[in-house]
């Protein structure tokens, strides 16, 4: 009976029912099945406690319709493969919150920016780290005999003399070109002919970037010659003190057309095939010049792809005229392309074999506990029922259901997110990464190109609107960077509402378990108490490092062992459900019932038992899924 089915049986039910239905060619119409496993007791990988103190509700699914999964999630429940599984927050021994944020709303944090920034920077070749005892030639990183490119020490550690010997003989090469560009205005007589200074061109420090307008973490570096040649033109003008009389001087010399503004603009016409060569536009600003990043993400929602490409190549280098070169003199910049990929949830050998080597070398795990089966199990198989696009405007291009996205630079797998793509949301479920690749912040940077993904097919599902990042747990210090996506809310596990971060972040500082929306409440009187600045989540977010990227998709136990407890006494929903299992739709011998209309068919024992368990399930899914979904007792 429900919560009694082995383990075993219902995985391998599932498996091939879960593959048949997920194409939506069942013989059944669309339908949610579910096997009860009541509540359920399991060791906890977030406070690492030995004995069974995590509770939980547990659900095997042979199908689920994407709509009643989206109802689920509202409720508070996940799903691992095909698994769902609902924490019993007053019991639990580390209570974990459902936390989303509207993507359209969403704000960027300063850590976030520079994670952006940081790929940017790689992508564009400006930036290279090596492995512990490897050497770099040059700013590009050394290749094994396959040609794979080796990657992989933090950000924070020092930079090697080989990346800063690379960013100087770009900046010297700029500078000639800038050099070479005054002298070639002067013999078009755009400029009058004198002893110019000499072009130097800078690199622009992160910390400036964040002062200047949108779009400047693709400004890479900046001379200000302009200013140089404009004084030193003004002291080369005719001395005419009576016709300007009263007058500066520079106003003088943009009379002339010899303003700093002006001669930037000059100069930028003379560089403006440097694109071509180097990767790197220019362009005039205020009397500075300034050289970008000639890189723009693209994004392309057909065949459910989505791509960001750093565009150009280092094959360039080698055409005539101002180019890169990799001698002696000058560095050829090594130019990266990014490819992000949405495919339906299948088994592919090469995400397993990262899949695999992320478990092994960022969790510690051993080689006989991430086998095949287990990886299928936890991030392959999936009880959701795809629905294809029908370009109506009410699904986006690639369709409901489950999805892997994947990460590929240069051709090469570097990370997969494993997400449930639904009418109102994103719901991200795991990411798995290489480790040579941990400096670029994945889990970070993920997490950023999914909500902006929501955003962008808003246009073909105006319902889609919204980011689920899993649980939230305030009681383990290394789940609590997800309230640094910001404005964040979090499911309140009594009545099902959603309430800012903010504004719960005082109760759960007091209390691990706490009713949320009874905070809302006295929201306005206490407003003034319960704000949470951003540089404090700045600081919070800080001190938890790297490590956080572990946890950033929250089911890290894989097949958890549980322990039924169906005889104890269940949790009280005060207010909410009162538990009627009357119309619970039962699945029994292939038929469609509600328990009411066939429970004088068992004997008294059994439908005490029956009516006992149905009670509990109508609590923990609600009623109206209660009525939607099939109680399979078969």
């Amino acid at each position: 009976m429900a919560g009694k089915m082995k383990r075993s049986e219902a995985s391998s039910s599932s498996r091939s029912s879960s593959n048949n239905n997920n194409d939506n060619n069942s013989n059944h119409r669309a339908e949610t099945v579910v096997v009860d496993y009541g509540k359920n007791k399991s060791t906890c990988g977030y406070c690492k406690s030995k004995a069974r103190t995590s509770i939980s509700h547990g659900l095997w699914a042979h199908s689920v319709t994407i709509n009643d999964y989206q109802d689920l999630l509202d409720r508070g429940w996940r799903r691992s493969g095909c698994f769902l599984y609902k924490p019993e927050m007053e019991k639990t021994c580390c209570p974990a919150y459902t936390i989303r944020l509207k993507a359209a709303d969403f704000v960027h944090s300063k850590e976030q920016l520079r994670v952006s920034r940081r790929m940017q920077r790689f992508l564009d070749g400006a930036l290279e780290c090596k492995r512990p005892g490897e050497s770099i030639e040059g700013p590009n990183a050394s290749k094994d005999a396959r040609g794979q490119t080796h990657l992989g020490v933090s950000s924070s550690a020092p930079k090697n003399s080989g990346e800063e010997d690379g960013e100087e003989k770009i900046m010297n090469y700029l500078s000639d070109q800038v050099d070479k560009a005054i002298r070639s205005c002067s013999e078009r007589g755009e400029l009058p002919d004198i002893q110019s200074p000499k072009a130097s061109v800078k690199k622009v420090l992160q910390a400036k970037r964040k002062l200047l307008a949108e779009g400047s973490e693709d400004l890479l570096y900046s001379s200000n010659i302009a200013f140089q040649l404009a004084a030193a033109i003004r002291r080369r003008l005719p001395d005419k003190k009576e016709s300007h009389k009263g007058r500066q001087s520079g106003d003088v010399a943009e009379e002339n057309g010899f303003s700093p503004k002006l001669i930037a603009e000059k100069l930028e016409s003379s560089l403006n095939q440097l694109g071509n060569t180097s990767g790197l536009s220019v362009k005039a600003c205020n009397g500075h010049l300034n050289f970008y990043s000639a890189t723009k993400p693209t994004s392309s929602h057909g065949s459910a792809q989505i791509v960001s490409n750093s565009k150009g190549s280092a094959a360039r280098s080698e055409s005539k005229g101002c180019s890169l070169k990799n001698n002696s003199e000058y560095t050829q910049v090594k130019r990266r392309k990014l490819e992000i990929r949405l495919k339906r949830s299948s088994f592919d050998s090469e995400e397993f074999a990262l899949y695999r080597r992320y478990q092994m070398m960022v969790h510690n795990d051993t080689p006989d506990h991430v086998t095949e089966g287990s990886y299928r199990r936890f991030l392959v198989d999936t009880p959701l029922i795809y629905v294809p696009p029908t370009n109506d405007g009410t699904v986006p291009p690639c369709g409901f259901g489950s999805f892997h996205q994947q990460y590929v630079i240069d051709g090469k797998l570097v990370a997969v997110g494993v997400i449930d793509i639904l009418p109102k949301c994103l719901s991200s479920k795991y990411l798995f990464w290489d480790p040579d690749f941990a400096f670029l912040s994945l889990g970070k940077y993920s997490a950023l190109q999914e909500i902006n993904w929501v955003k962008e097919n808003q246009v073909h599902c105006p319902t889609l609107q919204y980011y689920y990042l899993g649980y939230y747990i305030h009681s383990c210090s290394k789940m609590r960077y997800k309230a640094a996506y910001r404005p964040s809310e979090l499911l309140c596990p009594l009545r099902y509402r959603w309430v800012p971060f903010d504004i719960s972040k005082p109760l759960l500082d007091r209390n691990k378990y706490a009713v949320l929306s009874d905070c809302t409440i006295s929201q306005d009187r206490d407003s003034s108490s319960l704000d949470v600045s951003e540089d404090v989540m700045e600081i919070q977010h800080d001190d938890i490092g790297q490590d956080s990227e572990v946890l950033m998709y929250d089911e890290g136990m894989i097949e958890p062992e549980y322990e039924s407890s169906d005889n104890e006494p269940h949790l009280a929903y005060v207010d909410v459900e009162n538990g009627d299992a009357g119309n619970v739709l039962i699945g029994l011998k292939g038929s469609r019932v509600r328990f009411k209309d066939i429970k004088q068919a068992f004997g008294p024992r059994e439908r005490s038992y029956l009516e006992s368990q149905l009670s509990r399930y109508t609590e923990v899914v609600g009623e109206e899924l209660a009525e939607r979904m099939v109680y399979s007792i078969e």
